[in-house]
């Protein structure tokens, strides 16, 4: 009788604290696709929610996705829900193009890789390695499929990377970053 008890008073105990929580979460704002690191596809509507509006949820852009960078929102993202973000932490965006082509909605249309505006990659230099003169890098700038018009070096004393107006935010130079304070990111063109 005694461990029937003591079943029944922890089992009430656990579904007594998990209320606050359920609470939260019921009340919590709800999360938009694009705030925060998060990237929309390319080839994405420009207003956030138009694109929200025009994606279906249906996953296809996701599916045929070479390196799988893109992913889904959850349920708790609101309005948002079933949208395609990328995280370039993660995984950054190689330009193929194959998300665009197979969207059966207006979300994604077809753009070349070099207009496709993600965002723009931003280095803090007071981590950046060449810049803070504790070795030579340039992952970012070998790895980029936008080439010299996107991320380039400057020559000055040695090679420091620096982002130029040809960068489309694909995330690819964040991806690759040795330096674990991840010190280059993504803006978004609305935020800067």
């Amino acid at each position: 009788m005694k461990r029937r008890n003591f079943i029944i008073s922890t089992l009430g105990s656990t579904v007594v604290a998990s209320i606050p929580f359920a609470i939260t979460r019921l009340l919590a704002p709800e999360v938009h696709a694009g705030d925060g690191a998060y990237l929309l596809p390319p080839g994405a509507l420009s207003d956030l929610g138009e694109f929200n509006s025009a994606c279906i949820g249906c996953g296809l852009c996701g599916e045929v996705c070479p390196p799988k960078c893109i992913q889904f929102h959850k349920r708790d993202a609101g309005s948002a829900a079933q949208t395609p973000y990328i995280n370039p932490e993660q995984r950054g965006c190689i330009l193929c193009g194959k998300c665009m082509t197979v969207c059966p909605t207006k979300a994604l249309s077809v753009t070349k890789p070099s207009e496709v505006s993600m965002g723009v990659a931003k280095i803090d230099r007071s981590a950046c390695y060449p810049w803070t003169d504790k070795g030579v890098c340039g992952a970012c700038v070998s790895v980029c499929p936008i080439g010299s018009k996107a991320i380039d070096y400057k020559l000055w004393k040695q090679y420091r990377p620096v982002v130029k107006e040809g960068c489309v935010g694909c995330g690819m130079c964040v991806e690759v970053c040795p330096q674990p304070s991840l010190p280059i990111g993504i803006v978004e063109r609305s935020k800067m």
